[in-house]
Parts: structure tokens; C-alpha cells; sequence
């Protein structure tokens, strides 16, 4: 079955993202239009108040309500939830999870659809840690921790892939639908666990180096207390798996 068959379901959450995403939205329509895949672009909004859905109103006009699909919420739910939610609403046999914000680039989409087009994998992950992937715009702590993070869950969880941390993925949708449903953390660790109910459920997991940019626009997610969050829930998962 040649990829052109396929249709690509990309969830986009969202939370103040109003200058990023008439950006994101642009890169990806080119990225996927030229490689001539049929896809579909899910926006959920967790109730941003900056006016976030408004942007998404007009890039819906722009680019139609067939590429274009909003599914926004009340309020902010969590990532977890925002794909759950999402997944429900996604015509895709395959689903793309990436970030708003610019710090992931969609050019790479295309090669994370060849690599599972060409080997079948039931998930593709970005990885900032092989090959020619990297990190750009963060300071020395920030990658230190990121590091030392995916050092310490390659240790504890031996999870068959290289970049546990990162949330720039293509799965299955069955295949997510399954990682999902097993989850029990949110936020930052809850890309971590896919993963690792991944390796439990004998996923096949293939990956695609990435740069990774830090955002342009708006204040990072990761604070201080997100990494002590972090870390308790990498023991918790440690002793559960």
C-alpha cells in the first residue's frame, strides 16, 4: 500500500499560541502539500486567552475547513487529554503529535512517513539524541537537564529509543489509542510513559533525527517545579513498569 493512501491526522494543542500559529500552520501545509500526502490539521485550544482560536478561525478560512479542523475545549485540560480528546476527532489511519510553538519543524514529517511507510513501524519519534539531531536556543541547564532526564529514563526504563522526553511523534492511531489508554501520568512525563507502555505492549518504535529550536514566541512550559514533577514520576513509572 503506497503512503498516498494513507491519511496523516496531525494534533495540534494549544494554549497562547497566537503568534506561532499562522506559522506552524503555513510550514506544515507546505511540508506535507509538496510530498503530496492527504492530511488533516486538528486544533485544540484549551480556552487560550489571548485569542488563539480566533487565529485558528482565520487560518480556517484560509486553508478550508477539509485541512483546517477545530476542536477546541473550555479550559486547560492537559496534553494527555488534549490528544484523547483529538484522537476522537481524527479521520486519519495515522496520527502526528507535535508542539505549537515552532520548536518543532514540520519539514521532518515527511521523513517520519517514509521511515514508517518503508519499515512499518507502529511509531515514529523525533529524536534530539542520534544521528544529526540537536537542540537549539537553550542554555546549558536547560540541556543538562533534558539530558541528564533522558539519561536517567534510558536507564531506568530501557525504553528502545533514544529521545524519551521529546513529544514530536507519528503513530498508528490504534497504536496510540492503546499507549494512551495504559497512561496514568499528564504533563511533561506523559510523553515519557507513551513510550514506555509502547516497549510493554511489544511496539515497534523506529526513529528520525531532529533539530529541535527552542520557542520563538511566549515563555517556556518547563519550570523548576515541572522537574521535581519529572522526576517523581519517572520513579513512580520505574517501579510500576
Amino acid at each position: 500500500m503506497s503512503t498516498s493512501a494513507h491519511k496523516y491526522s496531525i494534533l495540534l494543542p494549544t494554549y497562547k499560541e497566537k503568534e506561532n500559529l499562522p506559522i506552524i500552520i503555513w510550514l506544515i501545509v507546505k511540508y506535507l502539500g509538496e510530498s503530496g500526502h492527504k492530511y488533516e490539521i486538528i486544533i485544540i485550544d484549551d480556552g487560550s486567552p489571548d485569542g488563539t482560536l480566533d487565529v485558528a478561525k482565520d487560518l480556517q478560512k484560509i486553508y478550508g475547513e477539509e485541512t483546517i479542523v477545530l476542536r477546541p475545549r473550555g479550559s486547560k485540560l492537559g496534553l494527555g487529554t488534549a490528544y484523547i480528546h483529538g484522537i476522537k476527532h481524527a479521520t486519519g489511519d495515522f496520527i502526528i503529535i507535535m508542539d505549537a510553538d515552532l520548536s518543532h519543524h514540520p519539514k521532518f514529517i515527511p521523513k517520519f512517513i517514509e521511515l514508517q511507510a518503508k519499515e512499518d513501524y507502529d511509531i515514529v519519534s523525533g529524536t534530539r539524541y542520534s544521528g544529526d539531531g540537536g537542540v537549539f536556543g537553550w542554555d546549558f541547564k536547560r540541556k543538562l537537564i533534558s539530558r541528564g532526564a533522558n539519561f536517567l529514563s534510558q536507564i531506568l526504563l530501557r525504553p528502545n529509543a533514544s529521545d524519551l522526553t521529546g513529544s514530536f511523534r507519528l503513530y498508528k492511531k490504534n497504536v496510540l489509542e492503546k499507549c494512551i489508554a495504559s497512561c496514568v501520568s499528564k504533563g511533561y512525563v506523559f510523553q515519557m510513559e507513551m513510550l514506555v507502555r509502547a516497549r510493554q505492549h511489544g511496539y515497534s518504535i523506529g526513529e528520525v533525527p531532529i533539530t529541535f529550536v527552542d520557542r520563538l514566541y511566549g515563555s517556556s512550559k518547563l519550570g523548576g517545579t515541572e522537574i521535581i514533577q519529572f522526576a517523581k514520576n519517572l520513579l513512580y513509572l520505574f517501579a510500576t513498569t
